[in-house]
């Protein structure tokens, strides 16, 4: 099937079918306003449109439509502070599941509502990744659920690599494609679809200044914990897995970074010239884009605009950057 692990292609296909009849084909738009900022031809994917409000509903129901009978009796669990809880806790809902998402305390409160919302119990942990795995283990114990984790996980991220599948049908000549990379399960899935899809395309991803562990992974050969990473795009808080980390050394190009002040101006840049609401995490690719324009000179760009949760100015959302300490 190609790819690492038996995730290729054809593992993408296969998701593609079984997601389509529950999730939304999101659409591709485009703004020339922005494009002459840039000095390139931007194709916009809207993962915030998307069911969810996030790319996070692909893997998620892939994973939980992929499950036994008998595996689906138990229950899937999850840690997450977002977008992979909420779209899990929809899948799960789809599937007549349940559902328990650990989430930590300091997680956005329109995130933690949608989950419960959905129908999951969410279980409150400290912020930190031990504390996180500590209490999976706990709900897991007592509940016998499946595990999904948000990312590093085959059918998790071939369902992820259903939205660049979608996106080079729609634009198949792009020059060069680029999204956020957090864990790497979206990353994964889109430089393993793009590069069978169109070889040779240029495969960039993007991440904040602050959480730059997957940068500096790729520049060791090694996965580099994402230790105290602080920055307003809540979803790109962790570090790279056993499965993503080959993926993106084999298929990416570069991995851009971006500082807080930018993301937040592409953030404004979308909602004045695109009229769309695009959360932190969703905004680095163009906020790259703008810092790096040079390196881009009349391409065509695809980036992905991975979610769309994010708390209204003055709404009681987080009051500055996240962090996981």
């Amino acid at each position: 099937m190609g790819g690492r692990e038996g995730i290729g292609l054809e593992a993408i296909r296969g998701a593609a079918d079984r997601v389509r009849p529950r999730i939304h084909r999101t659409p591709v738009l485009t703004c020339r306003s922005l494009d002459r900022l840039v000095g390139a031809r931007l194709f916009f994917k809207c993962e915030n449109f998307q069911k969810a409000g996030s790319f996070k509903i692909r893997g998620a129901a892939n994973a939980v439509f992929s499950l036994s009978r008998a595996e689906a009796a138990r229950g899937v669990a999850t840690h997450s502070s977002g977008n992979h809880a909420q779209a899990l806790a929809l899948a799960a809902s789809w599937k007549g599941c349940g559902a328990w998402i650990v989430m930590p305390v300091n997680a956005a409160p329109v995130k933690r509502a949608a989950v419960e919302e959905y129908g999951a119990t969410v279980v409150p942990c400290a912020p930190t990744l031990e504390a996180r795995e500590r209490t999976l283990e706990q709900v897991r114990a007592e509940t016998g659920a499946v595990f999904i984790h948000p990312y590093d996980d085959g059918r998790v991220i071939a369902g992820q690599g259903t939205a660049a599948l979608e996106f080079l049908e729609d634009v198949p000549d792009l020059d060069a494609l680029a999204a956020p990379v957090g864990g790497g399960g979206l990353m994964s899935g889109t430089v393993l679809a793009a590069s069978a899809l169109r070889p040779g395309i240029a495969l960039f991803g993007v991440e904040p200044e602050g959480a730059d562990d997957a940068k500096r992974s790729l520049e060791e050969g090694r996965i580099v914990p994402s230790v105290h990473p602080r920055t307003i795009a809540d979803g790109l808080l962790t570090s790279l897995g056993r499965k993503t980390f080959p993926i993106l050394r084999e298929h990416l190009r570069e991995i851009l970074t971006v500082p807080d002040a930018a993301i937040l101006e592409a953030m404004k840049l979308l909602w004045e010239r695109m009229k769309i609401v695009v959360e932190p995490s969703g905004a680095v690719p163009l906020a790259a884009l703008l810092l790096h324009r040079e390196r881009f000179p009349g391409e065509r760009i695809g980036l992905i605009l991975t979610g769309g949760n994010t708390s209204f100015p003055g709404s009681g959302g987080p009051a500055g950057p996240a962090t996981i300490e």
